[in-house]
């Protein structure tokens, strides 16, 4: 299901949803020119709105652009491979190997 940014206040970015708002705690995403930006929806706001955290720099977002609901939550990897490594919160490797 696609949303649309209604406001965006530094880390916080109110999402319009026609139908169906997304859960709790799922992942949102947006697709800029040269990155994908994930948000993690905290409240449902009524009027169709969800209110969500954006779990990397806004700069690039406005009104009105398409967010897609993943139907998920954030998820990182687990394992062996992880062991010993650092990750940021979106499960991507920061430390360079």
């Amino acid at each position: 299901m696609k949303g649309i940014i209604k406001q965006v206040i530094g880390p916080v970015v109110d999402v319009y949803f026609e139908k169906d708002l997304p859960e709790i705690n799922n992942a949102l995403e947006i697709e800029l020119k040269d990155k994908v930006i994930v948000l993690e929806v905290q409240k449902h706001l009524g009027d169709k709105l969800v209110r969500s955290v954006a779990m990397d720099s806004t700069d690039g977002l406005s009104r009105g652009l398409e967010v897609e609901n993943t139907n998920k939550p954030i998820t990182v990897p687990v394992g062996k491979e992880t062991l010993g490594r650092m990750f940021n919160v979106l499960g991507k490797a920061i430390d360079g190997k």
